[in-house]
């Protein structure tokens, strides 16, 4: 068997943003060669931490792109825009303006013809999976078969490797031969990577294509929040006036006024996270004190920029997450920042999380691409479980 530590690895990156996909692979052994995003402003953000010679970079519509000009690859990775699958949007599925890029990802794929990558690896929100009653999860993975591709899913939370909650879909397309796919029982045990909403969508749609992997146990949780928080000093602009912190705490509820008087008390500091809610008409502080940042967002209209609330020794002082502590909380601490706040705030919150891309490429993409090269013309059967029945055409993609 040939190490792939003597193979050159190439990757294609669309929808890009700041890289972190890009990071992720490349402590795995990855290159990527060819990115793509729509975005000027993350762009820059690319290409002030990457070198520009090693990669090709194209600035535009991912409905442009000819498959014909992307380079030999072994993995294209998607992380299309979430906006429409989210929870928290109108949930319009991947026919709403922004994640029905996924089928312009799907088209270039199907432009590179007969070069078209061994694997796939694709990036969205947990909402993916029940979006459209499921349908645009099914949609989607058919529209993979279609090109070859056998389908896995699981969700990793990136609380496993940094602080913060942040629950990510995966699918990982694997290319192969039509005569190689047989009907066998798929592989569903239950766990933390394909829980009980997973494993029921898997068994209950046998007519996608699945290539199911054996994966090992996700880490532990190690690091808490007061690990990546930065010493700024107290005299610094990005504390907040004493009128601004008092306000923020009259916001809260009784139990969360109550949580934030007890940190307070402590004879030393501790930290949480606050995010501001609408409820019941009126905007909330709600403070999180289990060591574990919330989900990193985009900020639009003021919202979504997470709050820093530090207490202890009778006082408390408060402030935003700082961009470092984002790219921290992302995994990204080597990442260069020299853009204005909300700016780095819309890169990371777009982003991946850097070593959870680390561990699927470790213990996912590598050895499948290995078990490929070594055996082109079938998976490993016991470390995969692989279904095919005759598929139909995603309803949402037009030709």
């Amino acid at each position: 068997m040939i190490s792939l530590f003597f193979m050159q690895l190439r990757a294609a990156e669309f929808f890009a943003g700041i890289g972190l996909m890009r990071m992720g692979l490349e402590r795995a052994g990855w290159s990527t060669v060819w990115a793509n995003d729509i975005d000027e402003k993350k762009w820059e953000m690319y290409r002030a931490n990457f070198n520009e010679g090693s990669c090709e970079f194209v600035l535009g519509d991912v409905h442009n792109i000819d498959g014909k000009d992307i380079p030999d690859i072994d993995l294209a990775t998607a992380s299309f825009p979430c906006n429409d699958l989210s929870l928290a949007g109108a949930r319009h599925g991947l026919a709403g303006t922004q994640s029905s890029a996924f089928w312009g990802f799907i088209d270039t794929i199907k432009g590179m013809g007969r070069r078209r990558p061994p694997l796939v690896l694709l990036e969205n929100v947990a909402g993916f999976l029940t979006s459209n009653d499921g349908n645009d999860f099914r949609d989607a993975l058919l529209a993979l078969n279609e090109l070859g591709y056998a389908v896995d899913a699981f969700l990793i939370d990136a609380v496993r490797f940094v602080p913060q909650s942040r629950q990510r879909l995966f699918v990982v397309g694997t290319k192969v031969k039509n005569d190689c796919l047989r009907e066998v029982s798929p592989m569903l045990m239950q766990s933390d990577l394909r829980p009980p909403a997973l494993a029921d969508f898997i068994f209950m749609n046998p007519e996608i294509g699945w290539a199911i992997r054996d994966l090992p146990s996700l880490p532990s949780p190690s690091i808490k929040l007061q690990h990546i928080i930065e010493d700024v000093p107290l005299n610094s602009e990005l504390w907040w006036s004493k009128e601004r912190c008092d306000y923020l705490l009259n916001q809260m509820s009784e139990k969360h006024r109550a949580e934030a008087e007890r940190m307070m008390a402590g004879a030393k500091w501790s930290y949480g996270t606050v995010f501001r809610r609408v409820r019941n008409g009126r905007s909330m502080g709600e403070l999180r004190t289990d060591g574990i940042a919330g989900c990193l967002r985009t900020p639009r209209g003021g919202s979504g920029r997470q709050i820093l609330f530090c207490a202890g020794k009778g006082t408390y002082r408060v402030r935003l997450l700082t961009p470092r502590e984002c790219a921290r909380l992302m995994g990204a601490d080597s990442y260069k920042i020299h853009v204005p706040l909300n700016q780095a705030l819309f890169g990371f919150g777009d982003a991946v999380c850097v070593p959870v891309i680390q561990w699927i490429a470790e213990n996912y993409l590598n050895p499948t691409l290995q078990a490929l090269r070594d055996l082109p013309l079938a998976l490993p059967q016991s470390r995969v479980n692989v279904t095919y029945k005759e598929q139909r055409k995603p309803k949402n993609h037009k030709a």
